[in-house]
């Protein structure tokens, strides 16, 4: 688990930083994420995130949308991107010898965007469908829904896709008015995975990037909305909706970014009902009764809060059963303190599916560049699990106590007609 071990760390002329990790091997990692997500949204661009991060792909002043797909592809490659809550991603995978063919196409689409008005309302026809697609789909739905209870009036609590009228209220002045105000070089970095030395990724960086004039004055006038825990009120609702089974989801705001509880908790939600077939929500609904054949727990930190989530999927007749157990268990953890064996196994699975996702370059470089990005530092592997490695039972329960609150809980139910 060296995920992060050998990162070397640049900054630009222009202050742009860039985080690299050479690795040996044909395919190389290249993305730019930028602190432009639906957070740092005003008011009156309920989407516009998301939908910039489409209009960037439609043409820039010297390349028309098929060229900008063209360019990596006629190579091999792949380009792609995606946005969050706190953070718009492009990011690319090719041969590691046309790196620089991949950085003069991020300069480009990022710092020369022309969004032509044809491509733009094509673009908004698609985005509509999207949010058609996801209204489709009610375990998607559900979650945005509950999020948006759990964060009401915030930016956080909207859908990142926005809504139709949202959406065609866009023009290019709007969504040019969102790339100047955010996407700068003080509000970037540059993380890339591959086989490339350090300092000819710089040199290249520098070469397409530092041209673009840094902004002393960071202005992110949605950043300014921080939530207020204070303004959390629980909430327990039931909506009738078309679907074959009956969707659940219950949660509590959770630790932020930069909260020293944060890795604890998220060894707890790993334990309690994380990807492992052996956690504890898993093996006590699905696994011994058969009640459900999805069961989930969840946790996102954010800059001043988090989201702590678990999802159940089930028939009817089963939820209350499923709903008895998920408390049985959270109050096992509130009251009881692990055992040494199972505490552990749980340290030790939880740093094995961290290492494992690291595995895949394409992750590590994403997380490389959102944690640079977020923290202005990455820590390497060996400093990770040292900090799991100081967690103790104690710090389990004191967390359990604190989120696990059935008082603090709140829920969302999409029952089948």
């Amino acid at each position: 688990m060296d995920a992060t071990e050998e990162s070397s760390f640049y900054c630009l002329s222009n202050g742009l930083r860039m985080v690299h990790r050479r690795v040996p091997g044909l395919v190389s990692h290249l993305g730019v994420m930028i602190a432009a997500g639906t957070r740092h949204e005003m008011k009156q661009e309920h989407g516009l995130a998301h939908f910039t991060e489409h209009g960037i792909f439609k043409g820039t002043h010297k390349r028309k949308a098929f060229h900008i797909n063209a360019r990596l592809e006629d190579v091999g490659g792949d380009l792609n991107a995606y946005t969050a809550r706190e953070e718009t991603c492009i990011y690319a995978s090719f041969l590691h010898p046309y790196y620089g063919r991949a950085l003069e196409l991020f300069a480009d689409i990022l710092f020369n965007p022309s969004f032509p008005e044809k491509e733009i309302r094509k673009e908004q026809s698609i985005v509509v469908d999207e949010i058609n697609a996801y209204r489709d789909n009610p375990y998607e739905m559900i979650y945005e829904e509950f999020e948006s209870m759990l964060f009401p009036g915030h930016p956080l609590g909207r859908n990142i896709l926005g809504t139709r009228k949202s959406v065609m209220s866009f023009g290019p002045d709007k969504i040019r008015q969102f790339v100047n105000r955010l996407y700068i070089p003080a509000n970037m970095v540059i993380s890339s995975v591959g086989n490339i030395a350090g300092r000819d990724l710089w040199m290249l960086a520098e070469r397409y990037f530092a041209s673009v004039p840094d902004q002393a004055e960071r202005t992110f006038p949605a950043r300014q909305q921080d939530f207020l825990a204070s303004s959390y009120r629980t909430f327990h609702k039931s909506l009738k909706k078309r679907a074959f089974q009956t969707h659940y989801i219950c949660g509590n705001l959770a630790y932020s970014q930069n909260d020293d509880r944060r890795l604890a908790f998220s060894l707890l939600v790993n334990l309690l009902g994380g990807p492992a077939m052996s956690s504890r929500l898993n093996m006590a609904i699905r696994e011994r009764y058969g009640h459900a054949y999805q069961v989930e727990a969840g946790y996102a930190p954010f800059r001043e809060t988090g989201a702590f989530m678990v999802y159940i999927g089930t028939d009817h007749e089963y939820l209350e059963p499923c709903l008895d157990i998920m408390h049985l268990e959270f109050k096992k953890l509130r009251e009881k303190k692990i055992g040494p064996l199972q505490f552990h196994k749980a340290r030790e699975q939880f740093k094995g599916q961290i290492a494992i996702a690291m595995d895949s370059s394409l992750n590590q470089m994403i997380s490389t560049g959102k944690t640079y990005l977020v923290y202005d530092r990455v820590d390497t592997a060996a400093e990770l699990i040292g900090k799991i490695d100081r967690i103790t039972p104690e710090n389990l329960m004191e967390v359990a106590v604190e989120v696990l609150d059935p008082d603090r809980m709140s829920s969302l139910t999409y029952r089948a007609r």
